[in-house]
């Protein structure tokens, strides 16, 4: 008897250890996931002798020391609704790798049942027992599919990789969310400064047409001059009314990006920040290294993307091999329910079984051709997105450095333009040039005071870009 009972343990166990020795088999079917080599340059630029190592800071848009733009981003992350999807989705795709995290392990069971029914007494067969009569039953069940070929194991690791995509695509929406945000604000503020600007000269021009129009009564100037002080007059206020015109609408986008639309009617309060007053953020180093291309989110989503293709195509794969489960119950069954439980209801079942695609007109096999196909396709964005990422810091660097040397220019021509201003004013005044001059004077500093404005502006959104290709910033680490 002691032998018997030996014999039922060994067997068993000797399925366990085949299941584990066939389980190796599973990195047969495909190979795991290798990071493919996408060739870009070591530096960017050009090469520097010593070139700083760098890390993101994610928080970057506080290196711009303005709390109204800290404040706006916090509304943005906290309120807008491409972060409230980017969320869900990360939502749905947890619940995705929970629900593939459970196929790798038995799934139990419990089912109950009562029933009264009546057989014929008529029948070829006759009745022993009470007629009509009870049957009760209840038994804990389970059923185990053994991995052998590791396809609920690469299932899992597709649905673990869509899981890490989905919060790199909430990174990027949040990326792409902050830079919108300052880049929209710092346009805000070059506005109010321009309109500031604006204002500032037409009083002079207002001024302006008063004294022409007393050295009209006075006999001393004709009347061309006073219509040529109008014009003037005019065509700024027109333009002040443009520049009002794109604030409203900057503080709008605003509005929307912070998903606050009280925004657009209270506006920004009157603490309000000088954009000239804003602190240029600290420049990268000639010869940035490419490394920080990994720090994107984009980048680690389209890889996240990858490793779940390739897993993807092993999950088709070993749909080609037989599939093996087992399964058991354990319970009672008894006419009444008071017996239900003793040992004479006992009743218990075990089994395996055994499917082996056999004929199936080529869909499994198409299967992995399919999966095949989106493995390249992955591949390729991949590498679309390197390059890509590659081509904006390049040409985030080059804004940048152009965009400085743009603004110390006009800064010059502004500086000049105000004197060529103060010249011409005296030279009408004592009478010797035309008012004709004036006027070409105070169009030329306010054009070169807006466009030294607008300068700023430009290599402000130009820092902001250069953060967004970046991944989320850049910080040099202090030297020793």
């Amino acid at each position: 008897m002691k032998q018997n009972k030996n014999k039922y343990l060994i067997k068993p166990v000797f399925y366990l250890v085949g299941s584990l020795v066939l389980s190796g088999c599973q990195t047969m079917v495909w190979p795991d996931y290798l990071r493919p080599k996408v060739e870009t340059p070591d530096r960017y630029v050009e090469l520097s002798q010593n070139a700083a190592q760098s890390q993101i800071a994610k928080d970057w848009w506080t290196l711009y020391q303005d709390e109204t733009l800290n404040k706006l981003i916090a509304s943005a992350l906290k309120h807008n609704t491409d972060i409230k999807v980017a969320v869900a989705n990360i939502e749905q795709a947890d619940a995705v790798m929970k629900e593939a995290g459970t196929f790798l392990i038995p799934s139990v069971s419990l089912d109950g049942a009562g029933t009264r029914s009546r057989v014929t007494e008529a029948g070829a067969f006759p009745v022993f027992s009470a007629n009509p009569r009870n049957n009760f039953n209840i038994k804990l069940g389970t059923t185990f599919e053994l991995d052998f070929w590791g396809k609920l194991g690469r299932a899992k690791e597709s649905a673990r990789a869509s899981a890490l995509s989905s919060r790199y695509a909430k990174d990027t929406v949040t990326l792409s969310l902050t830079g919108l945000v300052a880049s929209q604000y710092l346009t805000l503020r070059s506005l109010e400064k321009q309109i500031q600007i604006a204002e500032q000269n037409l009083v002079s021009r207002d001024a302006s047409l008063a004294l022409t129009k007393r050295r009209l009564e006075g006999g001393i100037v004709s009347a061309l001059d006073v219509y040529q002080a109008e014009v003037a007059n005019t065509n700024l206020r027109a333009q002040i009314a443009e520049l009002k015109r794109q604030q409203s609408l900057s503080l709008n986008q605003l509005a929307l990006l912070t998903g606050d639309l009280d925004l657009a009617v209270r506006g920004l309060g009157q603490t309000q920040s000088d954009i000239m007053a804003l602190p240029i953020p600290p420049v990268p180093p000639l010869g940035l290294p490419s490394s920080l291309l990994e720090s994107r989110p984009d980048v680690r989503q389209a890889e996240q993307q990858m490793i779940a293709a390739n897993a993807n195509i092993a999950v088709a794969k070993a749909a080609l091999y037989p599939s093996i489960s087992l399964t058991a119950n354990w319970g009672g069954e008894s006419l009444e329910l008071k017996d239900i439980l003793s040992s004479a209801a006992r009743i218990w079942t075990g089994g395996l079984s055994l499917n082996l695609p056999i004929f199936n007109g080529g869909r499994l096999n198409a299967r992995v051709d399919q999966e095949a196909a989106k493995q390249k396709k992955t591949l390729a964005t991949y590498e679309r997105t390197i390059q890509t990422a590659f081509t904006e810091v390049n040409d985030a660097l080059v804004s940048l450095r152009q965009q400085t040397e743009r603004e110390q220019s006009l800064l010059t021509s502004q500086t000049s333009a105000q004197k060529m201003l103060t010249l011409s004013e005296n030279r009408y005044q004592s009478g010797y040039s035309a008012y004709i001059e004036v006027l070409d004077a105070q169009r030329t500093y306010n054009e070169a005071s807006l466009a030294f404005v607008q300068a700023r502006q430009a290599r402000l959104v130009a820092t902001v870009d250069l953060f967004k290709v970046l991944g989320g910033g850049w910080e040099a680490e202090p030297t020793k």
